[in-house]
């Protein structure tokens, strides 16, 4: 069991006071207080500090930290990419895990389109530029041609730290996300509200994989406070900086914990499979992500000696 935690990159948290630098020291503290990974976010909607660049910060900050990114996938050059990945994984000394997204309705339509990539063959676009990097990182293609990508010459990639690359995840729990997860995929990391649709979905992610082994994890958002009308009102503040939508939309796709019992919240999830927790604070000005970030060290305590 392991368990990572979300960098408070995103604009709502610079605006509250964070910074780039501040964001290194909270990596450094995390590898201090027992956290397994530390990882940063994606997006062009909500400014952010770039998350390679600031991936490559951390990798030299730190020891022992696995470093993980959540990339939105189809803005960002699928050969580029691949060279920046080998290289943090270099780097990093083969400590980085790459998940990989392709928006969201509603939501990503706008930096799709700045990439140039239709909306609507976004999934293709991902599969291909995950199959390449794999090609990329583990010999030498002469050329690639896939459903959406088409390439008639390639340059060589230096090879990463890790023989054949970094694990790369995928999100989702709809019906063709876990079907490509199983298919494609290292790692699973989605957000369902709920255990049950957990557990169901991992048991056809590994019907479709069979003996190819998935890493099960869970993006979990977490407000520490025993009083839940208070905590909900925090992670209601948060929604409304982070995705201009209100709590009450936001939990009914995302799995959002609060209260005196949140370890049993996260307790449940292990019970249905997942193995490595990834948490995001829902905590807006640094003064206060500072003493939920402690609060979350010692609940995590708590959940390893469960285990």
């Amino acid at each position: 069991m392991s368990y990572g935690l979300l960098l408070p990159s995103g604009q709502a948290q610079l605006q509250a006071g964070g910074s780039a630098s501040g964001l290194v020291d909270v990596a450094v503290r995390a590898e201090r207080l027992g956290f397994d990974s530390v990882w940063a976010g994606d997006s062009m909607v909500r400014a952010r500090i770039e998350p390679l660049t600031l991936l490559t910060a951390i990798a030299q900050a730190t020891e022992r930290l696995t470093v993980g990114t959540a990339l939105l996938m189809p803005y960002r050059h699928p050969v580029h990419t691949a060279l920046v990945l080998s290289s943090i994984d270099q780097l990093s000394r083969g400590r980085l895990v790459v998940g990989v997204g392709a928006g969201f309705p509603g939501f990503s339509e706008q930096e799709l389109a700045v990439a140039g990539v239709p909306f609507r063959r976004r999934f293709s676009y991902v599969d291909d530029t995950v199959t390449l990097w794999r090609e990329l990182w583990s010999g030498q293609p002469e050329s690639f041609h896939g459903k959406v990508l088409h390439y008639d010459w390639l340059p060589e990639v230096p090879r990463p730290d890790r023989p054949g690359g970094p694990p790369i995840w995928l999100g989702g729990i709809t019906p063709s996300a876990l079907e490509r997860t199983g298919r494609l995929y290292d790692g699973w990391l989605p957000y369902p509200p709920d255990p049950a649709d957990y557990a169901t979905a991992l048991a056809r992610i590994r019907e479709v994989a069979g003996d190819r082994p998935v890493k099960p994890a869970l993006f979990a958002t977490v407000h520490l406070d025993d009083d839940i009308a208070r905590g909900r009102a925090a992670l209601d503040e948060y929604c409304a900086a982070t995705y201009r939508m209100p709590l009450d939309q936001v939990e009914q796709i995302q799995v959002m914990m609060t209260g005196p019992d949140v370890a049993d919240q996260i307790g449940r999830f292990l019970d249905a499979g997942a193995q490595d927790v990834l948490i995001r604070i829902a905590a807006l000005e640094p003064a206060g992500f500072e003493k939920q970030l402690t609060g979350v060290a010692e609940l995590l305590s708590h959940l390893r000696r469960r285990v």
